[in-house]
């Protein structure tokens, strides 16, 4: 691929330019997912690691690493660990969410079991820690293991809004913050420590990663509502799952004495009938808030372009700003 061609999608471009290094990632996540007498680890961990993903959060850190010139083994380490924390919170959110569609394919529990699928996670936690205690570095170890904490704090807090119409944009976003944003920003900041770089520039990686994630996981949020199957989960998921994602806060916050009913008993209650996810598709439509919650995902893009201004003139850098904008363009 010619990375200098600009009908490349921005993860492929930053695929492309990384490959040596994704190769090196790609084998040790073979090689770390290994078990001799657990030989189900390895296969519903592959069914999940191997089932498509663009390997965006390792990515992150690979780019950042040699973005800062860093020209030493550890960062492969690093990318491996982000995957491992990444791969085990799906499992444990399919769990939880019971979930049947992941990338487009049966989820690890509907194929295995809940049991397994929790186990397996619990065992990549596991490897993603001696990942990190390989790198030798107490900062690395310390960045990463709060992340782990910050996401499953997150998901907890998810849990405890979920049916709550009460939940607010500030509730939403440190939600957001928690079970996405915080492994993104984890991911950028690390390949910094690592390549040495100074403490500004590791700043300015932390704070893109911050925003990209945030600004990922709204047009997730959006494309529940406005997405396809083609998406690789059924749309309408966080609808039917009572999640107060932004579109239907806001929608909430300008509903009339009707249209209140009707998100307490499909929210609130999780009493949903046919033709109720089409009802909020339109009440959205009508208050506009999957336009403003797209704006809002373009304005959190902005920042994370705008945190990378300082950083080395470099083709990688200017691949990160690009995806920041690629990540909003799937709602255009």
């Amino acid at each position: 691929m010619d990375l200098a061609t600009d009908t490349a999608k921005p993860h492929d471009r930053l695929s492309e330019a990384l490959s040596d290094d994704l190769r090196a990632v790609n084998a040790m996540i073979r090689e770390r997912m290994a078990s001799e007498h657990a030989p189900r680890i390895p296969e519903v961990t592959a069914h999940l690691v191997e089932a498509g993903g663009k390997r965006l959060r390792p990515m992150l850190t690979l780019a950042a690493a040699r973005l800062c010139g860093y020209d030493g083994p550890h960062h492969v380490h690093l990318a491996a660990t982000v995957e491992f924390i990444h791969t085990a919170t799906l499992l444990h959110d399919d769990v939880v969410d019971d979930s049947k569609q992941r990338r487009g394919r049966p989820t690890a529990n509907l194929l295995w079991d809940n049991t397994s699928s929790v186990l397996v996670g619990d065992y990549l936690f596991a490897r993603s820690f001696q990942l990190m205690v390989e790198t030798g570095s107490l900062r690395v170890l310390d960045i990463l293991a709060n992340a782990s904490a910050t996401i499953a704090e997150g998901e907890v807090l998810q849990l405890t809004a979920s049916r709550n119409l009460d939940t607010t944009e500030d509730t939403y976003l440190r939600v957001v913050r928690g079970k996405t944003a915080a492994l993104f920003s984890a991911a950028t900041e690390v390949g910094g420590i690592i390549a040495g770089a100074s403490e500004s520039r590791v700043a300015a990686l932390r704070a893109y990663g911050d925003a990209l994630g945030i600004a990922f996981q709204i047009v997730d949020d959006l494309l529940d509502y406005g997405g396809t199957a083609a998406i690789g989960k059924s749309v309408g998921d966080d609808f039917r799952e009572g999640k107060l994602t932004l579109p239907v806060i806001r929608a909430v916050a300008q509903a009339d004495e009707t249209e209140r009913a009707f998100w307490t008993r499909c929210i609130g209650r999780g009493r949903i009938d046919e033709g109720d996810l089409a009802q909020a598709q339109a009440l959205l439509t009508k208050h506009g808030t999957l336009e403003s919650t797209r704006q809002t995902a373009l304005d959190w893009a902005g920042r994370a372009r705008r945190s990378l201004r300082d950083l080395p003139d470099h083709e990688l850098r200017e691949m990160l700003e690009d995806l920041a904008d690629y990540v909003v363009e799937r709602i255009s």
